[in-house]
């Protein structure tokens, strides 16, 4: 009889990495006392049925060895499944994951018995993926009433600032090839380059972007505004120094799509920016123009300002944009 124990399976809870006291006693003995706490912070996380502080034996191995911290682990492993399923995800999905790299936690259904012929076509497959592969901890868990195959309700967050990192260079390997566009699309973001946002996101849009993408699992009216809803995310995810990014969130009279809040409220290099986006209305508009004009006038109707402004925003220093799509077609205003 085969037995499959899982993550979150009682059975050899602690026979999978180093407890914390092992770790804390080689750390001793190898004259790294002091480093215990940041030890900690990179490399625990992990944990086996009700057994928490459990520590990947590679990465502590490797620390004690060159006494840097660095992702080890991260490193040695093949994430191409996990970053296939991310990256080719739902705007839900890239959201979710914004959230677990600014340090949130996430709420999802968990299914230990998913198969991989479910992970195209279950949202929440993935993160049932990622929490077996070690990316995630459980927070709190509770039983779904009346499932039969026992999927429970989980609050997750990333294991440790090594997963971290690693989810932080996997995001930016997406846009390697155009690295430098794509800080030029920030920086103009930023400056209120609207010319240089419209060429970089046309000529992404022609190169990258098939109808496949753009379209997966989503309607023919919500799917190119859902998909750049996340690609721009994606493109601001290194900005989480200068910028709290927040998505579909309530402010004023309506929820705003992606709003960026300055963490210094008095540096003028770095203003806060709210963006709507909208699919052309063939009913009541003619043009992308008159489309990205709808977008804007719904930001001031609404007042999605309100939130920022009554965080320390000067009004003068909030920028809107209005981000309109025809197809593969983009136009910003």
């Amino acid at each position: 009889m085969i037995l499959v124990v899982t993550t979150t399976s009682n059975r050899y809870e602690t026979s999978f990495g180093f407890k914390e006291e092992e770790v804390f006693t080689a750390l001793d003995e190898h004259g790294f006392s002091d480093k215990k706490e940041e030890v900690k912070r990179w490399y625990d996380g992990f944990s086996f049925g009700n057994k928490k502080d459990i520590y990947n034996p590679w990465s502590i191995i490797n620390f004690l060895k060159t006494g840097e911290f660095a992702a080890y682990w991260a490193d040695s492993s093949s994430n191409g499944l996990i970053n296939s399923l991310v990256q080719k995800g739902s705007p839900y999905i890239k959201i979710m994951m914004e959230t677990l790299l600014q340090g949130g936690k996430i709420e999802t259904t968990i299914d230990e018995q998913v198969v991989f012929s479910e992970l195209d076509y279950s949202e929440d497959a993935v993160w049932s993926l990622m929490l077996a592969s070690g990316y995630l901890k459980v927070i709190s868990a509770e039983p779904l009433l009346g499932n039969r195959r026992k999927a429970r309700r989980y609050n997750l967050a990333l294991t440790n600032l090594e997963i971290q990192f690693m989810f932080e260079n996997m995001i930016l390997r997406w846009f390697s090839p155009a690295k430098m566009e794509t800080n030029e699309f920030v920086k103009a973001l930023i400056n209120g380059d609207v010319e240089a946002m419209n060429n970089y996101m046309n000529d992404v849009a022609l190169k990258t972007f098939s109808s496949f993408d753009t379209g997966k699992h989503m309607s023919e009216k919500k799917a190119p505004e859902n998909f750049f809803h996340g690609f721009v995310l994606g493109l601001m995810v290194d900005q989480t120094e200068h910028y709290i990014i927040n998505s579909n969130r309530e402010s004023g009279y309506g929820r705003y799509d992606i709003m960026l809040e300055p963490v210094d409220k008095n540096n003028a290099e770095y203003p806060a920016i709210i963006i709507e986006f909208k699919v052309i209305n063939k009913h009541k508009e003619d043009s992308l123009e008159e489309t990205v004009q709808a977008a804007l006038k719904q930001i001031e109707e609404k007042k999605y300002d309100i939130e920022l402004i009554k965080r320390g925003v000067k009004k003068e220093n909030i920028r809107h944009y209005g981000f309109a799509f025809r197809g593969r077609e983009v136009l910003i205003g």
